[in-house]
C-alpha cells in the first residue's frame, strides 16, 4: 500500500534535478560573504520580491525572529494576528529573544481589525506603555486555512503603519502560493513591507532554508540578528542551491497543488460528517471539521494513517490536509478513496 503524505508541504523531497544542482554547487564561506551560490540565491530573491537585499537563513522561524529583532527594541510592542505562525508555532521566541510584547487581534480570515488597533497604538511619550513599533502579517495564513490576505487589506495596514510611524514585516512562508492563487506578483505583495520572509522548503520543495528580503538600510541589523541567533553558516551554497533551483523552477507549478487541494476539498465536503468550508480553500490546504462524524481529529488521523493517508489534527475536531509537489492526481484520488473507507467504517 502506497502511503500518501498530506501532513504538510514541508515533507517534500528534492527532485533529481535539484539534487544535481546541490551536488554541483560552487561554495565559499557565507559568514565571510563569499559563497557564490548563497549570493546568487539572495540576489534572485531580492529581485523577485523587488527589494534591495536578502539574507539566507536555515529556517523560517529564525527568519521571522531576525526580522522582529532588526525592526524593534527591547520593550517594544508588536501587533499581529492571534493565530499567526509567530504566535502559535515559534515558542514565544519574540519575547524570549527580542524581549518584545505581542498584542494580538483575532479574525476568521487572517486580517487585522484596524479600528481596534487604533485604540492600542502607543508611543514613547507615555512611560506606562510599551511603544508600538511593528505590525506583522502572514501570507498565506496557515492557521486560517491557507487563505490569501487581499492586497487591499495589506495596503490598508501599510497606511495605518505610515500614520503611526510603524514598521511592517510579512511572514511570507507561502507567499508564492498567494502569487499562484491570484496572479498578483511577489514584488507587488512585498512592496508595502520593510521585511519579508519566504520559505523555500514548503511548496517550493527545497530541503531546507528561508530568505529574508529587505531594503539596504535594514540589512546590517538583520545580519547581526542572524548571527546572534546562530544562523551564520559556512559552505551554505550546497543547501542554497536547492533554494535557488526552487525559486527558478517550482513557482508556477504551485497552481497544480491548488487544483488538487480543490479536488480533495470538494470530495471531502460531499462526505457525511465532514465539514469543509470551500470558500477558505484558496491554496494548497484543506481543513475538515470532524465533529459531525463523532470521531475526534486525533483518532481520525490515526485511522487514516492505517489506510495509508497521512494528515494532521489541527485542533481536537479539525484535520488538515496539504497538497504539494510529491502528491499527484492519482494520489489525491487514492487519498479520497481511503478517507471514504475510513468514514464508512465509523
Amino acid at each position: 500500500m502506497k502511503t500518501i503524505d498530506l501532513r504538510s508541504d514541508t515533507v517534500t523531497r528534492p527532485t533529481p534535478e535539484m539534487r544535481a544542482a546541490m551536488l554541483e554547487a560552487e561554495v565559499g564561506d557565507d559568514v565571510l560573504g563569499d559563497d557564490p551560490t548563497v549570493l546568487a540565491l539572495q540576489q534572485e530573491a531580492a529581485r523577485l520580491l523587488g527589494k534591495e537585499a536578502a539574507l539566507f537563513f536555515p529556517s523560517g522561524t529564525m527568519c521571522n525572529q531576525a526580522a522582529v529583532r532588526a525592526l524593534t527594541r527591547r520593550g517594544d510592542e508588536v501587533f499581529l494576528h492571534a493565530q499567526a505562525h509567530i504566535v502559535f508555532y515559534e515558542q514565544g521566541a519574540a519575547s524570549a529573544l527580542s524581549q518584545v510584547q505581542l498584542r494580538v487581534f483575532d479574525s476568521p480570515d487572517g486580517t487585522l481589525d484596524l479600528e481596534k488597533m487604533e485604540e492600542y497604538v502607543h508611543t514613547d511619550d507615555d512611560v506606562h506603555w510599551a511603544p508600538t513599533r511593528l505590525v506583522c502579517l502572514e501570507q498565506t495564513h496557515n492557521h486560517c486555512g491557507g487563505v490569501v490576505l487581499p492586497l487591499e487589506h495589506v495596503l490598508a495596514v501599510r497606511r495605518f503603519c505610515d500614520r503611526h510611524g510603524l514598521k511592517m514585516h510579512l511572514d511570507g512562508a507561502r507567499l508564492f502560493n498567494a502569487v499562484a492563487a491570484t496572479g498578483v506578483s511577489a514584488a507587488e505583495y512585498a512592496a508595502p513591507f520593510d521585511t519579508v520572509s519566504v520559505c523555500l522548503s514548503k511548496g517550493l520543495g527545497a530541503p531546507v532554508g528561508s530568505v529574508l528580503v529587505m531594503d539596504a538600510e535594514t540589512l546590517p541589523a538583520a545580519a547581526r540578528a542572524r548571527k546572534v541567533l546562530g544562523g551564520g553558516m559556512r559552505q551554505a551554497g550546497i543547501i542554497a542551491a536547492g533554494g535557488l533551483y526552487a525559486v527558478q523552477h517550482n513557482v508556477e507549478r504551485l497552481a497544480d497543488d491548488h487544483r488538487r487541494a480543490r479536488r480533495l476539498a470538494e470530495a471531502l465536503a460531499a462526505l457525511p460528517g465532514l465539514d469543509v468550508d470551500l470558500g477558505s480553500v484558496q491554496t494548497n490546504m484543506v481543513f475538515a471539521g470532524t465533529r459531525g462524524t463523532g470521531v475526534p481529529a486525533p483518532q481520525l488521523v490515526a485511522r487514516l494513517a492505517a489506510e495509508g493517508v497521512l494528515c494532521l489534527d489541527e485542533s481536537p475536531w479539525t484535520v488538515r490536509f496539504v497538497t504539494h509537489l510529491d502528491v499527484d492526481d492519482e494520489d489525491v484520488e487514492a487519498a479520497i478513496a481511503g478517507i471514504r473507507r475510513v468514514l464508512a467504517a465509523v
